[in-house]
C-alpha cells in the first residue's frame, strides 16, 4: 500500500514533478520568453501539435478545404510543447492559457483558442458541419460540450496515471478507468441508434470526439485497449472506422505530427501539395 499523503496547510510549488510532460506544467501563467509567432500567406494561421486536441482542428480545416472553401486555407506551424514553445510571448498573445491548438484569423484579426471554440468558429464562419435546424444544432452542441467536459478525465486523469505518472498507483488508475469506461458506454449506447453523434449527419461533434475516443477503441489510447476491454464497444468501433475512412480525416491527422511512421508525419503544412512532398519519409529519405 502506498504511503498516505498528508497535505500541508498551504501548498507550495517545488519545481517540475509528475513524470512525463512535467516540464509543461506550472502554477503560473504568462510567457517565459520573448518570441514572435511565424505568419504565413494563408487566411488562417494555426499553431499546434498533433495531439487529439490538435487533430480536431486540422481535420476540420481539411474537411472544409475538401468542400471547396478556399478561405479555409491555412498555415500549420509546429508548436513543440516539450520545448516550451507555448510559453513564448507570441503564443501567449494568441492563447493566454498556453495550450495548443491556437488559431489566428488574419481576415478578421481574430484570435481563437480552445479546440471546441475553434471548430465552432470555423463551422459558423463557413456554414458547414453545424446543423441549422434548432433541435439538431442543440444535439450537436450537446455532444461537443460533452466531449470538452469528458476528455480531461481520459487524458489528464486516466492517461496521466496509467501511462505517464512517475509511479503506478491503484486508486487513481481504478478511479479514472471506471470513468473512461462509463464514457465509452455512454457513446456506445448512443451510437447504437445513431450513425453519428448528432444523428444522421457528420458534424463538428464527431470531429472533436473521434481523435480521443476513436483512438481509444482502436487500442492506441495510452496502449490501454486490453486493460479497458475496448472490444466491448462495438458501436463506437463502427463509428470510428467510418470516420477514419474519410480522406480529409486521413490528411488531418498527419498535420503537425512528430511521432509514428515517417510517412504519416507532416511537421508543418503550408500547401496542399505538402502531403505529397514534405512528409518526413521524403525529407529524411
Amino acid at each position: 500500500m502506498a504511503e498516505e499523503y498528508t497535505p500541508p496547510k498551504v501548498w507550495t510549488w517545488e519545481g517540475e514533478s509528475g513524470g512525463t510532460f512535467a516540464s509543461i506544467n506550472r502554477p503560473i501563467s504568462g510567457p517565459t520568453h520573448d518570441k514572435d509567432l511565424p505568419v504565413g500567406k494563408h487566411p488562417l494561421q494555426l499553431y499546434s501539435l498533433a495531439t487529439p486536441n490538435g487533430q480536431k482542428v486540422t481535420i476540420m480545416l481539411e474537411e472544409l478545404l475538401a468542400l471547396g472553401h478556399t478561405g479555409a486555407e491555412y498555415d500549420a506551424w509546429l508548436i513543440k510543447i516539450g520545448d516550451g514553445d507555448q510559453f513564448s510571448s507570441g503564443f501567449v498573445d494568441v492563447n493566454p492559457n498556453s495550450k495548443i491548438p491556437a488559431m489566428f484569423d488574419t481576415t478578421t484579426l481574430t484570435r481563437v483558442f480552445e479546440s471546441g471554440s475553434i471548430l465552432f468558429y470555423l463551422a459558423e464562419k463557413f456554414g458547414e458541419f453545424l446543423p441549422t435546424d434548432h433541435a439538431k444544432r442543440a444535439e450537436c452542441m450537446n455532444w461537443l460540450f460533452w466531449l470538452q467536459g469528458s476528455a480531461p478525465y481520459m487524458g489528464g486523469g486516466f492517461g496521466h496515471f496509467y501511462a505517464y505518472a512517475p509511479t503506478k498507483q491503484e486508486y487513481p488508475i481504478n478511479r479514472f478507468a471506471m470513468e473512461v469506461k462509463r464514457q465509452l458506454d455512454v457513446l456506445d449506447k448512443h451510437l447504437e441508434d445513431n450513425e453519428y453523434l448528432a444523428g444522421e449527419d457528420y458534424t463538428i461533434a464527431d470531429m472533436v470526439t473521434w481523435p480521443w475516443y476513436g483512438r481509444m477503441v482502436t487500442g492506441g489510447g495510452y496502449d490501454a485497449g486490453e486493460f479497458l476491454s475496448v472490444h466491448e464497444y462495438e458501436h463506437v468501433i463502427r463509428w470510428e472506422k467510418q470516420i477514419a475512412k474519410r480522406p480529409a480525416v486521413q490528411r488531418g491527422v498527419m498535420v503537425n505530427r512528430t511521432s509514428g511512421p515517417l510517412e504519416g508525419q507532416l511537421h508543418e503544412r503550408h500547401d496542399a501539395s505538402d502531403f505529397d512532398t514534405k512528409t518526413q519519409d521524403k525529407l529524411e529519405g
